[in-house]
């Protein structure tokens, strides 16, 4: 059996693949990358909005009319099995989030014989995601995760150092911490947050170099964290803090537990404390209570400056949500100017943080070798793979996937870098920015 995952949505998402994967190779399937060399593929559907329903539906669609069987696992199906099973006659079978043992038995592999593997890991050779926890328990009005995911449940520090030092086996030198809501960790376990004492303990695993923070909820980036990251030779300045938007009144429509004041003093806790530091975040525009005043405030906002990597969603009216029962009047074309608009701002200054890149020496850890260009390609501190920009390497000396160099920024083209390779030497060890 030859056998291809296609994975939608989230990192959180790519992990479960790769988890399954990882279970299918140790059964003895063969793995291949190729979907026209597969006998059957799996995609693994992403159900958190109206758009990703729509890819993993016609995802699936595409491939069963390529003459491939095709199973459907993950969020959707989680979400709207009893539909799928009626509607999608394509997918010959559903499984739902975290269902690697239902499709071995499907396939006729759990008594196959063979080891169970660890995670057959599918990104570049040089990062990996690490997730540390399982569902949310906060209750945002327009999302959908905690009745897709379940409650939040963590990962025993024991366990993530394990996997940790896994990936460091392989070559692996950043590993980004991953969950539904990362500082929330050890609540569950421990009575208490316990995410900086995983952080400690992370630290200490020899191998990894970068440790990268994602899905930082803004109320609970406190001082303490801040400063750990601050004296930590591994963790990078990099804060990826989703604020969803500016205006008091959409954040208490939305039950974020927190408003523009919150925001701004955590701005400027943050830059005071790392001013190199990169902040990353997300907005909603077209929220059904989001006035054009509202809106205008969002974007002034935006033009202040303070942040240098931006998503921006358009609301999706998901039922099952707290904001299910409020009136999504707004057309759909209005949410997308309001979206277009933001990034349009959010571009100029992007480009404006990375011009302040230009002439420092800095460690970029190379993931490969562009398509678009004979070089190798990598990223900073400040950029967090997927979905920042990157940094296209010149070098005169050859180079390798997986090793930092350290090298100059010399020019910028929209959202990446170029730089030029200072001397070639492989580092080991990051340098905090002050």
């Amino acid at each position: 059996m030859k056998l291809a995952l296609v994975s939608l949505g989230c990192s959180k998402n790519l992990v479960d693949s790769e988890i399954l994967l990882g279970k299918l190779r140790g059964k003895g399937v063969s793995i291949t990358s190729d979907l026209s060399e597969a006998d059957i593929v799996v995609v693994n559907t992403c159900g958190f909005i109206e758009d990703s329903k729509r890819e993993s539906v016609e995802k699936i669609i595409e491939i069963a009319n390529e003459g491939k069987r095709v199973l459907a696992m993950g969020c959707l199906v989680e979400r709207y099995r009893k539909e799928l099973e009626a509607e999608l006659h394509e997918a010959e079978a559903f499984f739902g989030v975290s269902s690697w043992d239902e499709v071995l038995k499907y396939l006729g592999l759990e008594q196959n014989g063979g080891e169970t593997e660890r995670r057959l890991v599918s990104t570049p050779s040089s990062y990996a995601y690490l997730k540390i926890a399982e569902g949310c328990n906060r209750l945002c009005s327009f999302c959908s995760i905690p009745a897709i995911r379940g409650k939040h449940r963590s990962r025993e520090i024991k366990e993530i150092l394990e996997e940790a030092s896994y990936l460091a086996s392989l070559g692996i030198k950043e590993i980004d911490i991953v969950s539904q809501d990362t500082t929330y960790y050890g609540r569950d376990l421990y009575g208490r947050g316990y995410f900086l004492k995983l952080l400690e303990e992370l630290e200490k695993v020899e191998g990894i170099e970068w440790i990268r923070l994602l899905y930082l909820y803004p109320t609970e980036v406190n001082d303490d964290l801040i400063k750990l990251i601050s004296n930590s030779k591994k963790i990078l300045p990099y804060f990826d803090v989703p604020f969803q938007h500016i205006s008091d009144r959409v954040l208490g429509s939305m039950r974020r537990g927190y408003g523009e004041k919150l925001v701004r003093s955590l701005i400027d806790r943050i830059y005071s404390e790392l001013p190199h530091a990169v902040l990353r975040t997300t907005f909603i525009v077209g929220y059904p209570e989001e006035s054009p005043k509202d809106f205008d405030k969002l974007l002034s906002f935006v033009e202040e400056g303070h942040i240098h990597w931006l998503g921006v969603f358009t609301y999706s009216h998901e039922e099952g949500t707290h904001a299910f029962k409020l009136k999504d009047s707004l057309p759909e074309v209005e949410k997308q100017r309001r979206k277009e608009e933001v990034l349009s701002l959010q571009k100029d200054i992007t480009v404006k943080k990375n011009e302040s890149l230009l002439g420092r020496e800095l460690d970029v850890l190379i993931d490969g070798f562009s398509e678009d260009f004979p070089v190798p390609i990598g990223r900073t501190y400040a950029h967090a793979p997927e979905v920042d920009g990157v940094v296209y390497l010149q070098s005169e000396e050859p180079v390798k996937s997986g090793s930092f160099v350290k090298a100059v920024p010399e020019r910028v083209i929209d959202y990446d870098l170029v730089a030029t390779a200072v001397n070639n030497l492989f580092l080991t060890e990051y340098k905090n920015f002050k």
